[in-house]
This record gives structure tokens, sequence and C-alpha cells, in this order.
């Protein structure tokens, strides 16, 4: 039986309460090219064995992370995830926990927050942090957005080597308000002058560190000329980690700090859920998304936690919100949490060291196959090589070798003239073994020129 619970007087009747005449015009603010002009080709209902059947030979066509030497990142890194870890989020405490609402019978989850939260901005070399956001890329939206409230100013400038995906989400959520959004070109070299694209009328600036192509950038020139302008500078991260080994954004003068904190504690997923990062000076707390978790005391004087600052929609008139982002990605965050007391700051720089190492040694097979050369003057765990062949052509014929090469940059900027260039990463789960048959299978790829 067929579960249809509108006819058309009630579909008529709800579009007339919204204001429209169509479904299609209540959907009008989904650019042309992205919307469905046919139904989906889809198969008349099976039964539930033939569905199981269906779907395992689908995912018998993934080839899991650690089944092959794996060297893509661009945003979404392999590293090892202690099993303490997923113990303790397991726990029914922990995994069934919702909303923090009433602190009196909540304060196992308040204190995780509270201690994230300072795990986070110390992480950043930030004053405040909030108790997570969905991911990396709307933690960079969300960021514009607070800097528009900041400055009273509408005018964002994306950094060529911010993450595509990231830029898109900034780009969307500007088009949305009318904010004027300056995307400059990808920029595989790190050679832009942000400064100059610095006027009286940027609210921002948004720059990766290290950015997507793996090259180090030095913020604090960035800083400058943005305060100068009266302008926020906005540091992003991909790679956690990474900060276990470079400056943070708050010693070279950020003035907000988001990122994806996926890399710490958190598997790879096939893509999610994530846990996205956001940290800011003090003085901006109060335009800041999301929550924060403080510390206070009872009635009796005891330790304890409270939600200090809620700023989303639900909680208080839509009107006064900073942000609509209805929840933090609260298990991930535990998660990340977790991994990081385990660590702690030893560990953290340990981990930074093991995979910088694995990376230069890479860099330095890579740079030895004939046609192939490292862009990057220095980098952290990831950087960008240039091949005398289409790069997506290039990791398709690795992939049938057993190799997941990188990430083609073609694949998330078609059209940009950058198809020879692929973004690789190496981490402390890949070995030396793994590093020799990337170069081996590399350049038979490259000495054949076509699929084995």
């Amino acid at each position: 039986m067929r579960y249809l619970p509108l006819d058309t007087a009630d579909r008529a009747q709800m579009l007339a309460r919204v204001g429209v005449q169509t479904i299609d015009a209540l959907f009008a603010d989904i650019p042309a090219a992205q919307r469905l002009t046919t139904p989906l080709p889809l198969a008349d209902g099976a039964s539930e064995i033939e569905v199981e059947r269906s779907l395992a030979r689908l995912a018998a066509r993934n080839v899991a992370a650690g089944s092959v030497p794996f060297f893509l990142g661009a945003g979404a890194y392999r590293h090892h995830v202690p099993a303490t870890v997923d113990h303790l989020i397991q726990r029914s405490e922990f995994l069934t926990s919702y909303t923090p609402y009433q602190p009196e019978i909540a304060q196992g989850t308040l204190q995780v927050l509270f201690e994230f939260q300072s795990q986070v901005a110390a992480l950043t070399g930030m004053e405040v942090a909030n108790a997570s956001m969905y991911d990396g890329s709307t933690a960079c939206g969300e960021a514009m957005l607070m800097a528009h409230r900041v400055t009273r100013r509408r005018k964002a400038v994306l950094s060529g080597g911010l993450h595509p995906q990231y830029a898109d989400v900034a780009a969307t959520l500007g088009r949305m308000s009318d904010d004027e959004i300056i995307r400059r070109p990808l920029d595989p070299l790190a050679r832009e002058d942000l400064a100059a694209a610095i006027d009286d009328e940027t609210s921002c600036v948004i720059v990766q560190n290290p950015d997507f192509f793996g090259n180090l950038r030095d913020l604090a020139p960035i800083a400058a000329a943005a305060h100068a302008k009266g302008a926020l500078l906005i540091a992003v991260f991909t790679e956690a980690v990474s900060l276990g080994a470079i400056r943070s954004p708050g010693e070279m003068g950020a003035d907000i700090a988001v990122g994806e904190g996926q890399s710490i504690g958190n598997a790879l997923n096939f893509g999610g859920p994530y846990v996205g990062l956001f940290a800011a000076r003090q003085k901006h707390l109060r335009q800041m998304p999301g929550r924060l978790a403080g510390e206070t005391v009872d009635a009796d004087g005891r330790r304890s936690f409270v939600l200090t600052l809620s700023t989303r929609e639900q909680h208080i008139r839509r009107e006064k919100a900073t942000s609509n982002i209805c929840t933090n990605s609260g298990l991930c965050a535990l998660a990340f949490s977790i991994h990081m007391t385990l660590l702690g700051e030893t560990g953290l720089r340990r981990l930074a060291n093991l995979n910088h190492a694995a990376a230069v040694d890479l860099a330095t097979r890579l740079g030895a196959v004939k046609g192939v050369s490292v862009l990057n003057e220095a980098f952290f765990n990831e950087f960008t090589i240039r091949t005398p062949r289409d790069g997506a052509a290039l990791i398709e014929d690795l992939a049938k070798r057993g190799i997941i090469g990188g990430l083609p940059v073609s694949r998330l900027a078609p059209g940009a003239g950058l198809d020879d260039l692929i973004v690789v990463a190496a981490t402390e789960m890949t070995t030396a073994a793994d590093r020799q048959a990337y170069c081996e299978a590399l350049a038979q790829c490259l000495s054949s020129g076509a699929t084995r």
C-alpha cells in the first residue's frame, strides 16, 4: 500500500497558507541548475531482501580507506583513533544524551562541552570557543556572518587557497543574504596579494592555513592589513592535527578561527558526521553562533556547569538570533575531546611530527618520479603535485592498481585550468611501504600512459 498523506486539496491549502501559488514557486530560491526537471529514474518498490542485495552490491564497489595505500585528504584525513574513544562514546549516558536544557540533570554533558571548548581555545590560540558546529564548512560560513554583524559590513574576501567547498558554503550564505562575496582565483602557489583586495567596505578576509593546496601561510601580515581597514581575519583549517606543529591562528592575529575537527577522534565515516570547531576573541563572544557551556557554582557553592550562551532561534526571538544552526555535533565533539585528552600537548606534537615526516618522505619520493613536480615550498602533511597527465585520469589508473592517490583538483574545481594537479596527503597511517608502492605505481601509470 502506498502512503500518500496529502491530496490535491491539502497541497493547495498549504501553499495558500505559505503564500505561493505552485510547488515550483516554493523552491524559487534554489538555482534552476540544481533543480530536477524530471522524476528520478527509480524502480518500482522491491522486497526487503531485494533491497538488501542491491545495497550490498553498491557497498561492495567502495574501497575502504584501510584496505589499500591511502593518500586522500583535502578536508578529510585518515588518522588512528584509539579504541578508548569508541568505547567511551558508546556508553549510554553519552550515546543517548540530548540537548542539556536542564543543567541539574545534564552536568556530565555540560562538563564535556566545557572541557571541549577549553581544548579548542587552547588549540587555536583564541580566548573563547563554542560547543562545536556541524562541520568545518558551516563553521566557516557562520564565521563570515558573525564578521558581518561585528563590523556592520557585508563584503567578504575569500582567499584563493580556501577549500572550494568551504568557499561554496560561504558564497551560498552570502547570496541568500545579498552579501558581496569576492572569491579570489584558486592559488596553488600561494602568491596572491590579499592585502590589495581589502578596502573600507570589507567585513572580513577568509584565509586557510595550511591552505587547500597544502601551503603554509603567514597570517600576521594579512591580519595587519585587515585590521588597518577595520576588517576581521577569519583563519580556517581543515587539518586539526596541523595545530600541533604550526603557529596557531591566535598567535598570528586572527579574530575568528574555524575548522574541521574530524582528524582528532573521528574516523572518515564515508564523509560524516564531522565536527566544526569555532573560536574567537573574548570581545566578540556575544556575536558567536551556537552554544557556549560555562562554569559556575550551584546554591551550595559546588562547581557546576550551565549553558551560558545559546543564540539559536529556537531559544530566543528569531530576529535576535545569531545563528539557525540547531545543534552541535555533540557525540563527535566528545570523541574529539577524549582523543585530545589521551594525546595531551606532548602527544599532539608527536603526532604532528609523525605526519610531517611522512609527508616529507612522500614528497621526496614523488618528486623523484619522472615528470612529477612538487609545487609547495613548505607544507604540513599535505601538498600538491603537478603531473604530465590529466590528474583525474591518473587517479583512476592508480585506483586500478590498488592505490588511492589523492584528490585531482579538477574534481572540486572543474574548468579552472588545473587539471594536471593532484592534492596528496600522508598521515601517520601511511607506511614507508605504502609510500614506495605509490611512487612505483605512479611511475608505471606515467610510463604506460593508460590503464593496465
